[in-house]
């Protein structure tokens, strides 16, 4: 089962995603993408993109067709929106505020912070709570915000994922660490400061601007929702 998903390097180009790091900071394994430099600016080789971007879409397709679990992590505060909400559209668990260390290689006890915090969930919902002082619900409540804050996007997440999907390599290098070391696939944006080796499913492109993640966003997107209808 394929799902042919037209990539448009002229539209990838509007959407900023040729636009590396400074040259100072291109991580040498990341030559091989960069056709050339602006400004002291390296420019990504886009044709090359759009190949290694039909591949990781072609991977989604197939986790998605075999009813698979991606989890999106995007804890970037300019993109964290966007994750949460393409990962809610397309019904799969994310985490966009700060990776907890242990999230993948301590799944059983992050498992239990999330039972307790879906546990305090039902009893507010059912008025087991109204039987405390006002002063222990106003507690009830922090505590539940703060647990809402940190498990809201994977309170639903029975078992450890199939892939995750990291927006940005090296702000959530601890979550593609913990994924290697469970041999859990890894889609993920390199953009050119990135040793693109860190995914299994790399995607050369600025992981800054706004418009290029929403850009490979909304592919993924698409994607998705074709590989759920032809199921």
């Amino acid at each position: 089962m394929e799902n042919e998903i037209k990539l448009n390097v002229e539209e990838m180009t509007q959407a900023g995603m040729s636009f590396g790091h400074k040259i100072s900071n291109l991580h040498p394994k990341m030559k091989p993408y960069v056709s050339g430099i602006k400004n002291s600016v390296n420019i990504i080789d886009l044709e090359k993109t759009a190949k290694d971007f039909e591949k990781a879409l072609k991977f989604i397709s197939r986790l998605v067709f075999e009813n698979k679990t991606i989890l999106f992590v995007g804890t970037k505060i300019q993109v964290r929106n966007l994750v949460k909400a393409t990962a809610e559209e397309c019904g799969f668990p994310y985490v966009t505020e700060r990776w907890l260390g242990g999230t993948i290689t301590n799944f059983e006890t992050i498992s239990k912070r999330v039972g307790y915090f879906k546990d305090l969930e039902k009893k507010k919902e059912i008025g087991e709570l109204e039987k405390y002082t006002k002063k222990e619900r106003l507690m009830f409540g922090k505590e539940m915000e703060s647990l809402r804050v940190k498990f809201e996007g994977i309170k639903d997440m029975t078992k450890l994922p199939d892939a995750v999907f990291i927006f940005d390599l090296k702000k959530d290098e601890t979550c593609a660490r913990e994924a290697k070391r469970k041999g859990i696939e890894i889609v993920g944006i390199v953009d050119t400061n990135i040793n693109p080796e860190m995914a299994n499913y790399p995607i050369p492109a600025n992981d800054d601007a706004i418009s290029s993640v929403k850009y490979i966003l909304d592919k993924v997107k698409e994607c998705i929702m074709e590989a759920k209808q032809s199921k």
